[in-house]
Formats: structure tokens, C-alpha cells, sequence
């Protein structure tokens, strides 16, 4: 069976790594070539599963080598550029010791922070603001599926 195939989805896949501090905020990156902020992670390269690129993505943007613990949300946001995308959101256990080893380009990402869920809405585009509530909800239950960032 030859790829693509007529009238079956090609959507885009993208990974993040979701880091929650003890007080609750979020760690958020700034890449370069935007205005707004987002969570470590990136497309999905082909042959590569989205784990793998969420890994690969902490190493490149802040020099983390964190295996993902598990899967927190699947969101379909297909957008009039992109077409269908796929966003994996992964867990990626207490930052603890690694947040000192933190380590930007300046090329890619040229700052990092922690940002309050109150504050989401001034540094993310809505759709991931509501991605990363909606995982937050349910970090300590099972995988959540969501369009747009909410609950179906």
C-alpha cells in the first residue's frame, strides 16, 4: 500500500512535554521565530514516534535527556495552514534537578520560564492555552482526548 493514499488523512504530528511545578505553574519555552510561547516539543519527524520526538525536541530546545512518562492528551486541531494535525502532549515527570541543567540555543528557543495557568492566555495562542488546561485536569487520571484543545 503506497503513502499517501487518496482520501485517508496525512494529519501533521506534533509532541510537547508538559513540565508542572510544585506550585503549580507550567514550564514554557519562547522560540525565536514567534510572539507567542509554547511547551517544549515539535513535529514528529517521519519513522519516528512522537515519544521519540518529544525526546529528541527537550534535547535540542533545552538540552534535557527525559524519557516521557506517559501520554496526558491527544489533541486534532487541523487550522487552514497546517491542515489535520495530531498534538501529543507528554508527561515528563518532575523537572527537579534537570531545571539547572537547563540550556537554551538562542538560535531556536531564547528564553524559558514558569507561567501560573492564570497567566496562560497572555503568553499562548488559545488553542494550546486550553490544551494544556485540559491536561491539567486530568494529569492524574487517564489520557485525554481533545479537539481544539476541549473536551469533544
Amino acid at each position: 500500500m503506497g503513502f499517501p493514499e487518496a482520501g485517508v488523512a496525512t494529519p501533521r504530528v506534533a509532541a510537547g512535554a508538559l513540565f508542572v511545578d510544585d506550585r503549580g505553574r507550567v514550564l514554557l519555552v519562547h522560540p525565536t521565530y514567534k510572539d507567542t510561547w509554547e511547551v517544549p516539543g515539535g513535529c514528529v519527524e517521519p519513522g519516528e514516534s512522537p515519544a521519540a520526538a518529544c525526546r529528541r525536541e527537550l534535547r535540542e530546545e533545552l538540552d534535557l535527556d527525559r524519557v516521557p512518562q506517559r501520554l496526558i492528551a491527544v489533541d486534532w486541531a487541523p487550522n487552514d495552514r497546517d491542515g489535520d494535525k495530531l498534538l501529543f502532549l507528554f508527561d515528563c515527570g518532575p523537572l527537579g534537578a534537570d531545571e539547572g541543567r537547563i540550556a537554551v540555543d538562542g538560535e531556536e528557543i531564547d528564553r524559558w520560564q514558569w507561567v501560573d495557568p492564570d497567566d496562560f492566555d497572555d503568553h499562548l495562542i488559545p488553542r494550546l492555552s486550553r490544551r494544556i488546561r485540559s491536561a491539567l485536569r486530568s494529569i492524574a487520571d487517564d489520557t485525554v482526548y481533545l479537539e481544539h484543545g476541549d473536551p469533544p
